[in-house]
């Protein structure tokens, strides 16, 4: 179980990523095993990357500031072979991040994208009605838009929802299961993304990595969910994914 790997690896997560998640998603990632580094000052992240073991982008709190960290960052990780990964929070939001996004993508070869569906409409062109940061509305083939963009840009492309999916732009796998409540609250999508980051670290066949630790974070979301209160879910998750990773059953 990839979750299990990471805890005996413990591999360093250096995470540009935004304020409202950094404390859940620092804490996610020590619960599994992983260390997690948040720095986004760009006199200091090339430093950085260069003792990490792999590199989370998330533009979730985006600014002209930190985006030309980002893009040094990603930079020197791709210099060094180090696995990054883009989480495009919002894209389709405002024309300041699909620019921001479509520059990251131009300037940085990412390893994994991992988005909702209307961020995978975005960045693929398709027509979509955002909402803010979360899914918004729309129509599309799921599969057929998330290989066109992992082909277009050589990269796994990571899709969360009621069922998630992941691609290679070739091979695929659907992964059902999970709970609503895992969009009730903030930061469960930034988290999965941090640890894919770290999954990307370990050995074996990333996409199959990548779809066993979804397989992972359906279970642990479901064994949260049987929490009475909302406000405790979040305790939960890292709660589970804390046995989990330690070989404990949940």
């Amino acid at each position: 179980m990839p979750i299990k790997q990471i805890r005996n690896t413990q591999p360093l997560v250096h995470c540009m990523t935004n304020y409202v998640v950094a404390n859940f998603t620092a804490n996610g990632l020590l619960a599994i095993g992983a260390s997690p580094v948040m720095a986004d000052e760009i006199a200091e992240v090339e430093e950085m990357v260069t003792i990490s073991n792999a590199l989370l982008i998330n533009i979730g709190t985006i600014n002209t500031r930190t985006k030309e960290a980002m893009l040094v960052a990603g930079k020197k990780a791709n210099e060094l072979g180090t696995p990054v990964v883009l989480d495009p929070v919002g894209v389709g939001a405002t024309t300041f991040r699909q620019q921001v996004v479509k520059e990251l993508l131009e300037n940085v070869r990412f390893d994994l994208l991992r988005c909702n569906t209307g961020e995978l409409a975005t960045i693929a062109g398709v027509s979509w009605k955002a909402k803010g940061v979360d899914s918004g509305e729309g129509d599309m083939d799921i599969a057929v838009v998330a290989k066109h963009v992992a082909k277009k840009w050589s990269c796994i492309v990571l899709v969360t929802g009621a069922s998630d999916y992941v691609t290679d732009g070739e091979d695929e796998f659907w992964v059902a299961g999970g709970h609503v409540r895992m969009t009730e609250v903030t930061g469960t999508g930034c988290l999965l993304s941090a640890i894919c980051a770290a999954v990307l670290t370990i050995k074996g066949e990333a996409l199959l990595n990548l779809r066993d630790v979804l397989q992972v974070y359906k279970k642990v979301s479901e064994q949260a969910a049987q929490s009475p209160s909302l406000g405790s879910f979040q305790i939960e998750v890292l709660n589970s994914l804390h046995q989990l990773s330690r070989g404990e059953d949940i």
